[in-house]
């Protein structure tokens, strides 16, 4: 089978088309033949082995595992023998995680893995488009920040994968929503939502005399000690991208004022049912800039590195009749 190998750290070149082993599923996995994947910044990241403490788990000096890939959808291929939520046939969308591995024709994934039936009404390119930006959002959102109808959100990177979700997910939950984002993507932002836009080359929300109950950076654009004089009393600045200084966020909890909270979302199956219902229901859509084929991956990184994006960078997966 086709897949995409990387063996050295480096700029979007150092993907390579390799013919590799089809996988064979343990006894408590499925095999997906996987019909469309993703590009994020987080890929990226891991390609060029950033940040440094990062390899510790990626691999110091060379990449531990050599194919990347965290989104996914796709159709079972098989099962392992003590597989019973899914048969051969099922149409599905996942996160891989840690295990990487969706930038091929097959992947394997655990049955109790971030997998879940895709939205009946998604095509395979929609729907791994909506696997880790929405479920990001949703943690953040309704996890974290606990939002409620009538309060005030403003998304920071509100184009963005992250972003765009996030826009549609807080009007669902009643939120007054307020996104950041260029002038080209104003009407996208609109379009998917909001209630106000704020074109940042034009207006510097910290100075408009607004204050909000959230305020979410989707792409590490900001700074709690930037924001916080933007925030309402109690509160909350949502941070999806750096390292938080700790002191500070149990400083601000102890005072119980306005406060930093971040996190990072592994476990995405019981996110992933809840976004397949709003989808389904016509709630959630799912934001696509630019499609590549699998062959054209360096191509994809190349332009997702530019970091100007709208939504999501999808990877089209096509399959041959040769044996693997």
């Amino acid at each position: 089978m086709k897949a995409i190998v990387y063996t050295t750290y480096g700029p979007p070149d150092v993907l390579k088309v390799e013919e590799v082993a089809k996988p064979t599923p343990k006894d408590n996995e499925v095999l997906i033949k996987v019909h469309a994947t993703t590009v994020t910044a987080a890929d990226g990241l891991v390609r060029r082995g950033e940040p440094l403490w990062g390899r510790i788990i990626l691999g110091l000096r060379r990449p531990r595992k050599k194919s990347l890939g965290i989104e996914l959808a796709g159709e079972i291929e098989s099962v392992g023998k003590d597989v019973k939520r899914f048969r051969k046939g099922d149409q599905v969308y996942g996160f891989t995680g840690f295990r990487l591995g969706a930038y091929a024709e097959y992947t394997c994934m655990p049955e109790e893995g971030s997998l879940v039936t895709k939205p009946a009404n998604m095509t395979y390119e929609e729907a791994a488009a909506t696997v880790d930006g929405a479920s990001t959002a949703l943690f953040f959102l309704r996890d974290k920040a606990n939002i409620q109808r009538g309060q005030k959100a403003l998304i920071i990177g509100a184009s963005g994968s992250i972003g765009s979700a996030a826009v549609q997910l807080a009007r669902q939950f009643g939120a007054e929503v307020t996104g950041v984002c260029s002038s080209t993507n104003v009407d996208l932002v609109t379009s998917l939502g909001a209630d106000k836009v704020i074109d940042y080359t034009k207006e510097d929300f910290t100075n408009n005399g607004e204050s909000y109950d959230i305020i979410f950076d989707t792409v590490g654009k900001s700074s709690f000690s930037r924001c916080k004089g933007s925030l309402k009393k109690n509160g909350c600045y949502l941070p999806t991208v750096g390292l938080i200084n700790h002191a500070l966020m149990l400083w601000t909890s102890i005072t119980g004022g306005k406060k930093v909270i971040t996190g990072m979302s592994i476990e995405k199956r019981a996110a992933l049912i809840f976004l397949k219902e709003l989808i389904e229901a016509g709630k959630l859509k799912s934001v696509i800039d630019r499609r590549y084929p699998l062959e054209q991956i360096a191509d994809a990184h190349r332009y997702v590195d530019k970091g100007h994006k709208k939504g999501n960078v999808v990877i089209t997966v096509s399959h041959t009749n040769k044996p693997a």
